[in-house]
């Protein structure tokens, strides 16, 4: 097969990428090695409205539920509670991953791409020394295809990322080891998404509760990778779902990694573009990365539209998607990841007292940075490491 693009992973930033670029008219492959794009899902689901609609127009078919904000939870039980709207970008709609991430692979397809599931990437095709497609394998049939340009959306530590020399391993520390379950029960709060904070039930991270209607919820856990033994997550997910819905009936179980690092030291290397997980793009605080992804995913696609018919995909023309991904997303996600350091290692009573100082303190409608930025005017002397990142 001969193709102007070849994008490895049919999740939202590949999907968006191949959409992009196809209607830009270039040639697009899309390979997914899954039998079916979107599933399994390993992911709470939830989106910000406002970010998803100004890249697509939501279909209700996509949409699980509509809440009303998150509550925060501190190890005490202590509550705060934020709009949707300023609660971040995972929190307004509860989606439907199978059903979006296919559409969105549809809406790629409608645009021109061609979508090969079941077909997995098994190293790049190169050709003087630099790379020029894939080799891949259809049901034991093996095949090449070739293109000037690979897109690697193949998740936490990408392959096509390694075998273009991209060193995207990611050490405990920079990960969250996760597990949800998908819980059925009457005491799930349909209004809102819960993240529940506290060294004793989630080391390094929390654990979530997304509504998706009708007395149903993904409850999840992440543990940072540098706190966690083996089982840990999923032994800890159980005791809480234990503890909260004593009569919940357990659904689905996922398990999976997130990067919460900071931005990776490159995504380009000669016809090689990273985008998504792959890249790392995901939010270093909630671990939350689908809007990155689209976004990311549209520029890469936009970039791709322009540079592959000039010839032009060595490393040093690809500059220009670096630069324009860093200067949005990247810039969002170096502070987050800053915070993220500051905050990992707070003891339980830490947390607690923070949350306290917020008594009497209006923060429905602040957003991650006002809020941060009350805490420190609060507790000058416990967060001081914060205020350069605040501005």
């Amino acid at each position: 097969m001969r193709c102007d693009l070849v994008v490895v992973g049919a999740g939202p930033a590949g999907s968006m990428t191949a959409k992009a670029a196809a209607e830009a008219g270039l040639k697009v492959v899309m390979l997914e090695k899954r039998q079916e794009i979107g599933d399994p899902v390993r992911c709470a689901e939830g989106v910000s409205k406002a970010p998803l609609k100004k890249l697509v127009d939501p279909d209700p078919a996509w949409i699980s539920a509509e809440v009303k904000g998150a509550r925060i939870r501190a190890p005490d039980g202590t509550e705060i509670v934020i709009s949707e709207d300023r609660a971040g970008a995972e929190v307004g709609y509860v989606l439907e991953r199978k059903v979006f991430d296919r559409a969105l692979a549809q809406k790629a397809a409608e645009a021109g791409a061609e979508v090969m599931v079941k077909t997995r990437a098994l190293r790049l095709l190169w050709e003087g020394g630099v790379p020029a497609g894939v080799y891949a394998q259809f049901v034991g049939e093996k095949f090449k295809i070739e293109a000037p340009l690979v897109i690697g959306a193949d998740g936490v530590e990408s392959k096509v990322g390694r075998w273009a020399g991209i060193d995207t391993a990611l050490k405990p520390e920079d990960i969250e080891t996760c597990a949800q379950f998908l819980v059925q029960d009457e005491k799930v709060d349909e209004d809102y998404c819960e993240f529940c904070l506290g060294n004793q039930i989630a080391p390094g991270g929390y654990v979530w509760s997304f509504p998706k209607g009708r007395g149903i919820a993904n409850v999840g856990i992440g543990v940072l990778g540098s706190k966690a033994d083996p089982g840990m997550p999923m032994r800890l997910l159980r005791e809480f779902v234990k503890e909260r819905f004593p009569d919940g009936k357990v659904l689905e179980v996922v398990v999976g990694g997130v990067p919460v690092s900071g931005p990776i030291e490159r995504t380009v290397a000669d016809g090689i573009i990273l985008v998504g997980d792959a890249a790392r793009q995901s939010d270093p605080i909630t671990g939350g990365g689908i809007i990155n992804a689209m976004n990311a995913g549209m520029m890469a696609g936009e970039i791709a539209a322009d540079l592959v018919p000039k010839g032009e995909m060595d490393s040093g023309s690809l500059q220009i998607y670096e630069k324009r991904w860093r200067e949005t997303i990247g810039k969002h996600i170096s502070r987050n990841f800053a915070v993220k350091e500051f905050f990992v290692d707070l003891t339980d009573d830490d947390l607690n007292h923070l949350i306290h100082s917020l008594d009497g303190i209006d923060v429905a409608e602040m957003n991650l940075r006002g809020l941060l930025k009350v805490l420190v005017r609060q507790n000058p002397k416990h967060l001081l490491k914060l205020r350069h990142l605040l501005g």
